[in-house]
Formats: C-alpha cells, structure tokens, sequence
C-alpha cells in the first residue's frame, strides 16, 4: 500500500507551523549553476507567500552557464520537500531555513540551462517508459587544517586509516557533528567512518529518487563544508588534493522500478548473477556511453588524476558482478536492493547533471536493447598491458580535454543537457584547460628550471 503524498497546501501549513515555531526570520532560496555551485537569495519570512509561489526574482546573468545579460531575469520556484531550517543558525528567538530551487523563465516555463530542470527531464523520460529511477551517492571528502586567515592547508587533522577509531580518527567528532546537522534537516545516515586516506572521511545517507538524491548531495557538501568551518578546517571534495594517495570518489548507485508492478526492474532470480534483461541492457548502456559523459561525471582537470590505476578509483572500462576493480558493479544486495553501481564519478561533479547523464546512457540501453559484454571478474589493476589489449578493455579519457572532445562529438550530452547547457558546459570546460595548458606549474620548475 503506497502513502499518499501530502497536498501541496499542506506542505505550506507544515513549513508555516516551522517558521513560527522555530521563530525563522530569514529564507535562503537556493539552486545552482551549471558546475553544481550552490547559491542563494536570501528573504524575510514574511515573504513566505511570494516564495512558494515562485515571485522570487533573480539576475541570471551573472551565474554561470545561465543567461546573456538582456535576458537575465529568472525566477525561484521552490520545491516545498526541501525545506529544512539550518541548525547552525538556531538560537534563542531566532533561526533561518532554505529552500531547494528550479529555475523559471518569465513566462513561467523552466529555465533550459538550470540543471535541476535537466535532470526532471531525464526523470520523465525514464517515467515515459514506465520507471522510476533510485539513486544512492556516496561522496567521499578530505579534511584539512587551515592557517591563521582561515585559509585552507595541505596538513591533515588525522593520521587515520580505513575505518579506524579515535585517538587516530581525530575527524570522527567533525563527522559526528556534521551527522547531527544532517539528520535535523531530514537525512536519514546509514553509515559514517574515516576512508583510506590520511584525512579522508565518508558519510553515507539513504538511496532516494533521482531529483532527492542531487538535492541531498548537494545539500550534504554544502553541509559538510559549513560544519567543518566550526571547527577550524576545510572540507574539501576535490578529486585528487594530495599525490600518492587514495582520490574522492562519488560512487553512484542506480536502479529502475516498475511503477506499474512496484517492483525493482533489475532484478531476476532465476539468472545467475540475479539480474534481470533491463539490468543487463543499462549496464551496457553505460559501458557504451562512458567515455561521451564523463566529463560531465568527472570534470575538472585534477579528475584525470584520480582515476589512475593503483588508487582503487576505476580507469577501465568494464564491468563485474563483484570486482572492485571494474568501473561498474553489482553490489551483493538483491530483490528489492538490486542495483548496478558506476565508480568512476567524483564529488566535484554536479550531482544533477551527473545523475542526469548515467540515467540517460543507462535509459539508452535498454531503449535500444545493447547487448551487454561478458564481465570481467580478475583484478583489471594487476593486468599487465597485454592482457589488457588481449581481452579488449579499453581506458577512460585520460585528461580534461579529452573527455570534452568526447562529449563534444558523441550524442549523449546534447541528448540529455539540451543545446544551451551543452554549448555553455563545453565553453566553460574548453576555458578550465586552456587556463592550465597555458599555465606554468611549480612541477615544471622544479624539473626544469635548474636543469635547463
């Protein structure tokens, strides 16, 4: 029996009670640009009334990836699910609370380039076709102390191993302080613990819809960010901030549902690594689409640096009921909990956009019915090159710039971005590697400089 969701007026009276309540005097209406950056305009409660009903106007052409200057007014329109009032700002008498935007044209259609409309034009597709899509995040950050100006360091606050305990896990108190922040505003946790990496931290939540995980990953940096900061360090989910260790990564966890028989689309217990013909259609899906995406799962110049072998983050393209080494696997959950999870994507990605594209490529697989190649279950990492080569595994783009060349040309970005977000993401992309191609970095001095 399915719970009946609560009327759009009753969501109103609920954050009205809150807002009196817990005496909230200032409303942070927030969506994000094109590379997933949160921002805000900020009300008073009392214009609670003009929020919900999307009056909030805001210049758009000064956010990235949004608008030309003579057509910059936008408007907020506020999923009401996503509010919450901030923890950090409770006090006697007084606190603020946020909403989740999408972004409106004028005319009160949805703005093209805000990707949270991109990704609820992937969900409807996918709805078109009778399903409904689960995602279940897991991004990894690292925790580093900070100078006498609040600058960020490249000291760690710990010298803790995987899964180890305080006294070597000093970060466990910062984790327990941003679980508490999380859970007040909603969030159910289902794991926290120290990484690999010195410094490095991992904090898992609940699998949701498509729409509710990219706002909960979105929510959950700029959350553990803001936590960190009380205590004097910087949060950082950059993909490879030190050499010669373990990378963040945002592994992506999906599943289709059957709306109609209410049932997980991926699973079949009758085959033999209990997956079902959709199941194996999506993996191929993003096998053959890999490549054309991952600069949008992957995008930043220092993303090519994690996904090295050696480092546990996956650079081949394979995939594998269990092994680790494989860019997609199938955790041992099955039934209901069936699921196929992609490894390659990093917490700098924009979780809508990301989400957005490995739906899509999934989506296109069993669309087009792709036959899904055999698994490689042996340690791709202990391969040597031949064998490699003999068993036709191929990389993922090695650099920024090849991953923009990719999806420049392949189909599958335009397909899901739409003209504006895909030419305004390729510009912006092209401009970040022109600006270190171009750049001289203290490696190249320190090898070169004396030396030649």
């Amino acid at each position: 029996m399915t719970t009946q969701a609560p009327t759009r007026e009753s969501l109103i009276e609920t954050i009205r009670e809150t807002i009196e309540k817990k005496n909230v005097e200032l409303l942070h209406m927030q969506f994000v640009d094109l590379e997933g950056m949160l921002k805000h305009v900020t009300i008073t409660a009392e214009q609670l009334d003009q929020a919900v009903n999307g009056k909030t106007m805001f210049d758009g052409s000064s956010i990235t990836g949004f608008t030309p200057i003579n057509q910059s007014d936008l408007y907020l329109s506020p999923d009401l699910t996503t509010f919450a009032v901030l923890p950090w700002t409770e006090e006697e008498g007084y606190s603020e609370a946020r909403f989740l935007c999408s972004v409106k044209n004028p005319d009160g259609s949805d703005f093209e380039g805000d990707p949270r409309n991109i990704l609820k034009k992937t969900v409807k597709r996918a709805a078109d076709k009778g399903y409904s899509i689960s995602v279940g995040p897991e991004l990894e950050f690292f925790l580093f102390d900070t100078d006498e100006h609040g600058e960020p360091t490249m000291r760690t606050q710990d010298a803790g191993g995987y899964f180890e305990p305080s006294p070597k896990d000093d970060g466990e108190k910062v984790r327990l302080a941003i679980y508490k922040a999380l859970r007040m505003m909603g969030f159910t946790i289902e794991a926290s613990h120290h990484e690999v990496a010195v410094g490095q931290h991992e904090i898992n939540f609940k699998y949701s819809d498509a729409l509710g995980s990219a706002d909960a990953a979105t929510t959950y940096k700029w959350v553990v960010k803001t936590v960190a900061k009380q205590f004097g360090l910087h949060a950082t989910f950059m993909p490879k901030p030190l050499g010669g260790a373990n990378g963040n990564g945002m592994h992506v966890n999906m599943s289709l549902f059957d709306i109609e028989k209410q049932e997980n689309s991926f699973y079949n217990e009758d085959d033999k690594n209990a997956l079902s013909k959709t199941a194996y259609h999506f993996i191929a899906g993003l096998l053959d689409n890999v490549k054309d995406f991952v600069a949008i799962t992957n995008p930043l110049v220092n993303s090519y640096k994690r996904l090295v072998p050696g480092y546990e983050a996956p650079c081949y393209i394979a995939w594998s009921a269990s092994n680790r080494s494989a860019l997609v696997r199938i955790p041992a959950t099955r039934g209901p909990g069936t699921r196929v999870e992609i490894r390659c994507p990093d917490p700098s990605a924009n979780p809508y956009l990301a989400f957005a594209v490995i739906a899509s490529a999934g989506l296109d697989g069993v669309e087009n019915e792709i036959e899904c190649p055999a698994s490689v279950d042996a340690d791709i990492f202990s391969m040597s090159s031949a064998e490699i080569k003999e068993r036709a595994i191929e990389n993922l783009p090695t650099s920024l710039e090849d991953a923009i060349n990719r999806f420049e040309t392949g189909a599958i970005g335009r397909k899901t971005l739409g003209d504006h977000a895909f030419e305004e993401y390729i510009e912006l992309k092209r401009s970040e590697w022109d600006d270190f191609r171009t750049s001289v970095h203290p490696w190249e001095v320190a090898s070169y400089q004396s030396k030649f």
